[in-house]
Formats: C-alpha cells, sequence, structure tokens
C-alpha cells in the first residue's frame, strides 16, 4: 500500500510529492497530461513560498533560473504615480518571475531524484473512494485501467478538479467582472526588472518581466476575450500606455475571467484538497499557486505524524482554518486589486492615484501594502 497517493502534477502536487518523499514516504503522483505544458501561465513567487522552497531545497535553482523583482512602479497618463520596493522580507527582498514550466521541470527533477517511479503519466482518475482504512484510486490511461490504494490522498488537480465536483458538487462561486487578456512580448521598455501597473481611465495594464529579456503584459477587458491575437493585445497596450509591444515576437497569448470559490473544508476522511482545488482565487500574481505551496509545507509534516501514529485531529482542524484565513486574505485582496484596475473617468483616476500616492509616503501604509502584494 503506497503512503499517499497525490492527484495532479502542477506545481502544487509536484511539491506536495517532494515534501513527502523527503520525508522517507511512498508517493505516487498522477497527472491526467501525457506531458507538461510549456506554457508560462503562472509567474510570481513570493517570499514566503521562498522559504518553504528553499526548505525543500530547490528556491535556489529557482531564483538562479529566474528575475528578482525588487520593486513596483505605477504610471498613469504617462505620468509616475508611486513606486513600492518589496524589500519587506530580510531573507528575501524581492518577488521571483518564473515561467511555470520551468518551476514545474524544477520541481519534477526534484521528485525524480528521490523516487524515479513517482510520476505517472497519462493517467486520469476516474473514482476516489474513502473505505475509511484506506484510499482506493481507480484511473484511466491509453494501457488500460490503473489501480492504487493508499492510507491517503490528496486533490491538487486544480481549479477545475473534478475531484472536488464530486465531494462538493454544490460549492457555489463568485463570478466577477474582470475579464483579461495577457501575453509574453520581447521587452524593449527599459523598466528592467521592475513590475509595472499602468492604471489607465479604460482599465489597468501590468507588467512583468521574465528571464531571456521577455516581459508579461496583462490588460484589463471591457467584456470577455472573442479571440484576440498578438496584434490586438499590442494595440491596447500602444492605446493605453504609449507602450510599444513587437507582435512578431509573441511567445504565449492567453484570456480569463476571474472567478473565486472557497471550500469550508480541505480535510474529507483521507482525502485533501490542495491548493486551486480547495481555494480559487484571482490568478493574476500567482497567489493561487504560492497559496498551494503554502498548503503543502503545512501538510506535509502533519502527514507524516499521522502516519507514526499520533491523533492529529485537533492540528487538523487547525490546517484548515489557518489555510482558509490565508486563502480568505489572498481573494480579498485579488479583488482590491481588480478593484484598483476597472475603469475610472479621467478626473476621478487623477484624485484617487494622487490619494493613493500621498498614503504611500508613510512608512506604516507602504508597509502594509508592501505585505499585502508580497503575500507576507
Amino acid at each position: 500500500m503506497l503512503d499517499v497517493v497525490i492527484v495532479g502534477a502542477g506545481p502544487v502536487g509536484l511539491f506536495m510529492g517532494a515534501l513527502l518523499l523527503q520525508g522517507g514516504h511512498h508517493v505516487r503522483i498522477l497527472e491526467r497530461r501525457i506531458s507538461r505544458s510549456g506554457r508560462s501561465r503562472a509567474i510570481g513567487i513570493h517570499p514566503p513560498a521562498l522559504t518553504e522552497l528553499a526548505r525543500a531545497g530547490v528556491a535556489d535553482e529557482l531564483i538562479a533560473a529566474g528575475v528578482l523583482i525588487r520593486r513596483g512602479v505605477a504610471y498613469s497618463q504617462r505620468q509616475k504615480v508611486a513606486t513600492l520596493a518589496f524589500d519587506g522580507d530580510p531573507a528575501y527582498p524581492f518577488i521571483l518571475a518564473v515561467p511555470q514550466a520551468v518551476t514545474e521541470n524544477i520541481l519534477e527533477k526534484t521528485v525524480l531524484a528521490l523516487d524515479p517511479g513517482a510520476i505517472i503519466r497519462g493517467a486520469d482518475v476516474q473514482e476516489v473512494v474513502d473505505d475509511f482504512r484506506s484510499v482506493h484510486i481507480e484511473a484511466a490511461s491509453s494501457s488500460g485501467g490503473l489501480e492504487f490504494r493508499a492510507r491517503l490522498a490528496v486533490a491538487a488537480d486544480g481549479a477545475h478538479s473534478l475531484i472536488r465536483q464530486r465531494i462538493l458538487p454544490h460549492l457555489p462561486s463568485r463570478s466577477y467582472p474582470d475579464s483579461y487578456i495577457m501575453g509574453d512580448f520581447a521587452d524593449t521598455t527599459g523598466h528592467g526588472t521592475d513590475a509595472v501597473l499602468f492604471l489607465e481611465p479604460a482599465g489597468i495594464v501590468e507588467s512583468f518581466p521574465l528571464p531571456g529579456s521577455v516581459r508579461r503584459w496583462v490588460v484589463r477587458l471591457g467584456a470577455p476575450d472573442k479571440g484576440s491575437t498578438a496584434d490586438g493585445l499590442a494595440e491596447l497596450v500602444g492605446v493605453r500606455t504609449g507602450e510599444v509591444l513587437d507582435a512578431g515576437t509573441n511567445t504565449m497569448l492567453s484570456a480569463f475571467e476571474v472567478r473565486s470559490r472557497l471550500a469550508k473544508r480541505m480535510v474529507h476522511g483521507r482525502l485533501v484538497l490542495l491548493g486551486d482545488a480547495a481555494h480559487e482565487i484571482s490568478p493574476i500574481g500567482g497567489q493561487g499557486m504560492n497559496l498551494g505551496w503554502l498548503d503543502a509545507a503545512a501538510l506535509a509534516p502533519i502527514m507524516g505524524n499521522s502516519f507514526q501514529g499520533d491523533d492529529v485531529g485537533r492540528i487538523l482542524k487547525n490546517f484548515e482554518m489557518s489555510r482558509r484565513s490565508a486563502a480568505l486574505r489572498a481573494s480579498r485582496q485579488a479583488g482590491l486589486n481588480m478593484a484598483l484596475g476597472r475603469p475610472l473617468a479621467p478626473h476621478v483616476m487623477l484624485a484617487r492615484n494622487k490619494l493613493f500616492a500621498s498614503a504611500l509616503e508613510f512608512p506604516a501604509v507602504a508597509g502594509l501594502v508592501e505585505r499585502r502584494f508580497t503575500m507576507r
């Protein structure tokens, strides 16, 4: 019998697997996809997550592969509004920008070095049954059915988790009136390693540096995207900000809408929901990925204690309360960030931006905002 079966080999599932394998546990990670995606998707790694990644021995390689964002700069109508340093964490005074594909590659190498057979790809989980003594998992694959039995199971299968849908079929979600399109382009802006927010009357434009002289651009739309192209995104950025993007250098283009979904309970018998499967929030800034890593870091030692025969019931309740509180805080912050980026009349935006800049001149306010943006 396995100790743990993890469903999902994304960043959260891989990190959970690495932690458990490092603890000497017998683990299998089941992934529906045959191969990893090469898309950059989530890119921001925040100081609290870096602390946990360092304990697992992977932070240094991630830092070497990424861009250290030490400050954010806000502009509006071609004028600088404010600057905010991300220097509140002594160990990691920055937000790290790494394409998700690179992050997954580093985590996968860590897992496979511990157990070359730990990841099973092409395993589409169909059934997870808790019989109160163990968990029985059935999966379909190109070679036929697969069956696993484990002491515990973890669902890290993302915001569209089929496992969550089965155990919490009526979990409500909240939709927001915010739609975005994002893309990666060659960086010729001169903004260097700064994260840049363009607070514009027509809606926010966000820009983040990536390795290889690439920059991610995220634009708020007035309605869900209907098939924008790299040329269309470049034109939107140019009209709102004056920045010139070369559409021919585009390497990723994706549109998304925003919703949130928070499960009241993460622990369901011998099954635990982790990351986006438990708490879906706005994907901007990689908050969901970071929350999932912190979930895993908190859960792994509890599982270890359980395997040793300890009564972890109260500890699990505290785990659920703590992680739900963190998810609620991140969801509220995401809501505030989206509100900050919605369209405003030019004169109203000017007044709002002046108030915002004046508030940041107070160290206590700047410190609070910095902690919120870095998830500390």
